[in-house]
């Protein structure tokens, strides 16, 4: 008897060493934890139906959760402590802040737990500590805007001399954020690309003007034909994007802007605020705009054709592929970083069925 009771000890002690490592099952399933941004926005529950959908595909059991709003980065501290607790196989995660979360993401290496990035991953995280990353190639993402943007205006920049330049607004809620400014200056590389292939303008050109943390050393700052202006308003508020928006409506004429491209759904929201929802475009700004992300408004301004168009994530796959690459790391699979791509929608497309799913409110 003595024999038994000190079996079944060692045995649980093994299971609970293991369970301690990561190899935490729930009926049989391993156990991954998606640790989110958020959750109540439309854009995260579509990546959690891509999460619970690849749970299901690959046999795994899936817990998703994210804090009330991307500033609450305690209460994200918070779920990664509670998940970590329940030894999952692998996590997946979406850091508000890399730094608050830099003695767990040390812990979860050190005990051989993978932890794969998705959205915009986890910038600057301890080498090693990050095994892949499912997110939107968002330098690529916003290179479509400006190809699809050049397009439109070709003709106009091909008019432009010095003495009547021409002036092209690129607009970044902040510059601090990796999406944000990924995709800021993937816009400006784009278009300047765009102009110097396909345009008789060079270099020589073409000024890159605006918030220092947009502009790259090789950037081209002295041209006088062709002017890319990075903005970035006073703050993140709704408010001030709206009132960046209005100094540059102001200047329309008198600077040929001919173009604006919204960064992200915050500063889609400034615009519409400073244009009635966008009407104003239609009848007073001869403009080409181009936002990023979806919503309710946005989705109404392409529709209506205020917008030219707008780029689309594939929250959908970025919830997928974070669960399909955490469940192959953790069966000792080589895993590596997946662009989970996106999509320019228009009025003609936006209800195509490849498109329809991605625009969520």
């Amino acid at each position: 008897m003595k024999r038994i009771t000190l079996v079944l000890l060692a045995l649980a002690l093994v299971a609970s060493f293991g369970f301690a490592n990561g190899d935490g099952e729930k009926g049989g399933k391993p156990y991954i934890a998606v640790v989110s941004k958020g959750e109540q926005h439309d854009f995260w529950q579509q990546v959690k139906r891509g999460a619970n959908a690849a749970a299901e595909d690959f046999g795994a059991d899936v817990t998703f959760e994210g804090p009330p709003s991307e500033s609450d980065v305690q209460i994200q501290v918070e779920m990664l402590n509670n998940a970590m607790a329940k030894a999952p196989v692998a996590i997946a995660l979406a850091a508000l802040d890399t730094t608050s979360v830099i003695d767990q993401l040390t812990e979860l290496k050190g005990k051989g737990v993978p932890v794969v990035g998705f959205d915009s991953g986890v910038p600057n995280a301890p080498a090693g500590s990050i095994v892949a990353n499912a997110s939107t190639d968002n330098a690529a993402a916003a290179g479509l805007a400006a190809e699809k943007m050049f397009a439109m205006i070709k003709g106009d920049i091909e008019a432009a001399t010095t003495s009547s330049p021409v002036k092209i607004i690129v607009m970044n809620q902040d510059a601090s954020g990796e999406s944000l400014l990924s995709r800021g200056k993937g816009f400006r590389d784009g278009m300047i690309a765009q102009i110097v292939d396909n345009s008789s303008m060079t270099m020589n050109d073409i000024a890159v003007v605006g918030n220092p943390a947009y502009i790259a050393a090789d950037s081209p700052v002295s041209g006088q034909k062709v002017f890319i202006e990075m903005v970035v308003p006073a703050s993140t508020a709704s408010t001030d994007a709206a009132a960046s928006t209005s100094a540059i409506l102001n200047k329309v004429a008198d600077e040929n802007i001919l173009g604006i491209f919204c960064s992200n759904e915050g500063t889609v929201k400034g615009v519409l605020a400073a244009t009635n929802d966008g009407a104003d475009l239609g009848n007073k700004y001869d403009l080409v705009v181009i936002g990023f992300d979806a919503g309710a408004g946005q989705k109404n301004a392409v529709r209506n054709g205020l917008f030219a168009g707008s780029i689309t994530q594939d929250p959908y796959s970025i919830g997928y592929k974070a669960v399909e690459l955490a469940y192959k790391s953790w069966k000792g699979e080589s895993v590596a970083d997946v662009d989970t791509g996106a999509k320019y929608y228009t009025a003609a497309n936006m209800d195509d069925e490849d498109i329809a799913p991605l625009l969520y409110d």
